[in-house]
């Protein structure tokens, strides 16, 4: 009797989980066990920022190009683990004519360079220590973030944490086929 009353009250608790998330308009689906951000379907605005080296990095989907927007920071400590892997899977791999681009946040211009150098980043990176991309625009707080973006600017999926290759290269891969 006990454990029927334990069911009941499990199923019972779901329920008004799913309701609640329902009627606050919390995201339902998922996405590997995670929420699905609310930035998925929405569209971002064309904009453009100052690189890391010294010229001006415009976001590809301005040009109609597919987009991988990446920011980390050397602040970051989960970065210093996912950026070599990212960083050499794209320099291994013909991610045409999807663009990456990344977004080096919250730091100092010097630490943003001795990122870039350090993991041999060779995607234009937007420097961008106000935040204004990655708090201002897409509301993130912390690094890292990986967002895939369709050539309209749509963002077609949203990774929070550290992104792995497979992950990367799954994205990428439905960026490709909706080129």
């Amino acid at each position: 009797m006990m454990f029927i009353s334990l069911g009941i009250g499990t199923v019972a608790a779901v329920a008004l989980i799913v309701v609640v998330s329902i009627l606050t308009g919390a995201p339902a689906k998922t996405q590997n066990g995670e929420p699905v951000s609310a930035l998925v379907g929405t569209t971002i605005k064309k904009f453009e920022i100052g690189g890391v080296n010294g010229t001006r990095v415009q976001m590809p989907w301005a040009t109609g190009h597919p987009t991988v927007l990446v920011f980390f920071a050397r602040t970051c400590s989960i970065c210093h683990t996912e950026m070599p892997k990212v960083a050499a899977y794209l320099r291994a791999h013909d991610v045409s004519p999807v663009k990456v681009v990344g977004d080096d946040n919250n730091e100092t211009l010097t630490d943003a360079r001795w990122f870039v150098r350090t993991y041999d980043i060779t995607f234009p990176v937007a420097f961008d220590p106000a935040d204004s991309i990655i708090s201002g625009i897409f509301g993130f707080q912390g690094d890292p973030y990986t967002v895939f973006l369709n050539k309209h600017g749509v963002v077609e999926e949203v990774n929070a944490g550290a992104i792995s290759v497979k992950q990367l290269a799954s994205g990428i891969a439905a960026l490709k086929s909706d080129a």
